[in-house]
């Protein structure tokens, strides 16, 4: 299989380090095995929020043109918009989670995007009651760079861990109601763990949990 790699960093100053890409670079040529399978590569500094990105065109076209698979370390690498993962008229696949297919990848997709938009909400409505209650906005102890730091890797862990959840459902919902399925809960806990889902708390699925986690979304 050909593939065309494309790498994506947010910031300036990750771009400027390398690590970020480095990083993306070292997962994708690890999973191509060998380096003759990637025919190019694409390397961009751009919120994954904006589709219109010159290297991800170019790297969209060389697919296009070579029959190759456009290649990603992770899928919010390709795009933070459901909608663009979606419609992208090429193949692509993620390092992180090979065995999606085309359905699963849309559901992580369009929970991924959901979960930014509730954290957004969620973050505002929160200073607004705080403000509200006359309470000072912030703690000396997040105003360091250490204390912004650790609460950004808090609130990422909580999206994560809350984001697989949700995915975990809906894909519960789907082989409940499969046609012609009997898809026991061991199978189903089996599946979310093979796939690298968790539970709300980082644990991995059991038959017990995934019997909750359908009790929880009233799946029959």
């Amino acid at each position: 299989m050909l593939y065309v790699a494309y790498y994506r960093v947010s910031t300036a100053r990750q771009g400027q380090s390398g690590l970020g890409l480095e990083a993306q670079e070292a997962a994708v040529l690890a999973f191509a095995k060998d380096p003759a399978n990637i025919v190019a590569h694409f390397r961009e500094v751009e919120s994954g929020k904006n589709n219109q990105r010159p290297q991800l065109a170019a790297a969209v076209a060389e697919c296009r043109q070579r029959g190759a698979t456009l290649l990603i370390a992770k899928l919010d690498r390709l795009s933070r918009d459901a909608a663009y993962v979606l419609q992208l008229d090429v193949p692509f696949m993620a390092v992180d989670m090979p065995e999606l297919n085309t359905l699963t990848k849309g559901i992580f997709a369009s929970m991924a995007q959901h979960e930014r938009e509730l954290i957004s909400k969620r973050i505002t409505e929160a200073l607004a009651a705080k403000k509200a209650r006359g309470e000072a906005l912030g703690t000396a102890a997040n105003l360091t760079a250490e204390g912004r730091q650790k609460g950004r890797a808090v609130q990422q862990q909580n999206a994560r861990q809350a984001e697989a959840n949700r995915v975990a459902g809906a894909l519960v919902a789907l082989w409940s109601q499969a046609s012609g399925q009997a898809y026991t809960l061991r199978w189903m806990a089996q599946e979310l763990n093979r796939l690298g889902l968790r539970t709300r708390r980082g644990c991995a699925f059991s038959a017990k949990s995934v019997q909750r986690l359908r009790q929880f979304n009233q799946i029959e």
